[in-house]
């Protein structure tokens, strides 16, 4: 069984009622469990057998109703061993989760499959989010699936095109509105409040989080039960770091590792208000009125779950740390070059990040590593062409052609 709690006030509610923050003090919920009744159900063994994807770890969700879960194949994504780049940057093991292997392209559709079963058990028959791309691509997908109405609030500037369409042919109805993100948000949650027909899934919503959080799960199972030294992730909204980290404390709290990794923030210099307060020992953020940065994804200036993100870092021993637009393509194309693995530019901000921290020794050269790749590249196929060089245009003939390759070296 389980039941949500206040990270704030440690208020506890039942789950049978449609919350998203504490009703005494507004603060944040967690998903809590009984972890006593959990090991037990996992003594069998059985699931371990399971191949990997997000309902190998039912037993550790959220969900009453299983006859009710909708799910289109997420998780069970690739752990890359990427040894080129890694000797390139300096480590001694670097592994990349490729998150784009999800079926809608981004790690977001662990935490839809949750929420959207927790829709249909709470009799919702539509869903709502605001997006910067990734999350209203995902809800469009998994509410499509499971039969309900999407709608989706969106700033109606700088939003990826390759993430706008997928909303699109999913079915979703987009409402842009003049502003960002942050002003999208606002909006969504004051309508959640206002109108029970919709249920909402940004990941304010702690079920949400709940799916997320298998991300720690496949990479403890992936290493064979040794979690790496190091993970990085890039953080927007936050919600994904505090999945992260809390799936690691469950592991280890039920002997399913014996350690713990730090868990280490990449957020772009444009839209840095977490790594700021970690770089300055704050227990707030200051939110950024005007965030800025080519990787929409984490182009986010008050993020929600930043409470839930510094408990993460400060209980793991971690950091956050920022990097440039440049240094994000940069780390994009080295990807891509060395590895095959080509990922959006928020995905690259981790190998940014982590070839910044090699450098000025934060990161052992000994140490084992693991980059979060959060969605795929063509989830923004225009950014990468603004960056590169336009490759010269030659006449239709083989001597033109060769002497545009050169000489090989």
């Amino acid at each position: 069984m389980f039941h949500l709690e206040c990270i704030g006030c440690h208020e506890k509610f039942g789950g049978e009622k449609v919350i998203y923050v504490c009703e005494r003090c507004g603060d944040l919920l967690d998903v809590k469990y009984d972890y006593l009744e959990l090991e037990s159900k996992l003594r069998s063994k059985e699931w371990e057998k399971q191949p990997l994807s997000v309902w190998k770890y039912k037993d550790f969700l959220p969900i009453l109703d299983l006859s009710k879960v909708v799910s289109l194949g997420e998780g069970g994504t690739r752990l890359y061993e990427c040894s080129r780049l890694g000797r390139r940057l300096g480590v001694k093991k670097l592994y990349v989760k490729n998150e784009g292997d999800n079926p809608t392209g981004s790690f977001k559709d662990r935490g839809m499959t949750v929420g959207v079963t927790k829709a249909l058990e709470y009799g919702r028959k539509a869903v709502l989010c605001a997006s910067t791309g990734n999350t209203s691509a995902s809800l469009a997908a998994y509410a499509a699936k499971a039969g309900l109405r999407c709608v989706v609030v969106v700033p109606s500037k700088k939003i990826a095109r390759g993430k706008l369409v997928q909303a699109v042919a999913y079915g979703a109805q987009l409402i842009p509105v003049k502003g960002g993100f942050d002003d999208a948000l606002k909006i969504v949650l004051k309508l959640s409040q206002a109108r029970k027909d919709l249920y909402l899934l940004n990941s304010i919503n702690p079920y949400r989080i709940e799916g997320q959080k298998t991300l720690a799960y496949e990479i403890a199972d992936g290493l064979r039960g040794r979690p790496p030294d190091k993970v990085f992730i890039p953080v927007g909204n936050a919600g994904n770091i505090s999945a992260l980290w809390k799936g690691f404390k469950e592991y280890r709290r039920l002997n399913l590792i014996d350690s713990l990794p730090q868990t280490i923030g990449i957020q772009a210099v444009g839209a840095a208000p977490i790594a700021e307060a970690v770089k300055s020992g704050s227990e707030t953020v200051k939110p950024k009125s005007h965030p800025e940065t080519v990787a929409t994804a984490i182009r986010i200036g008050s993020p929600v779950s930043w409470k839930k993100a510094l408990q993460a870092i400060w209980e793991s021993r971690g950091t956050a740390e920022t990097v440039t637009d440049g240094e994000i393509m940069e780390a994009q194309r080295m990807l891509a070059s060395q590895e095959g693995l080509f990922v959006e530019p928020a995905s690259a901000s981790t190998i940014a990040g982590l070839k910044k921290l090699v450098e000025e020794g934060v990161v052992g050269r000994d140490e084992e590593v693991v980059c979060i790749a959060t969605g795929h590249g063509l989830k923004d196929p225009d950014t990468p062409l603004k960056f590169s060089e336009k490759a010269e245009e030659v006449e239709a003939e083989v001597e033109a052609v060769e002497k545009a390759i050169g000489v090989l070296r």
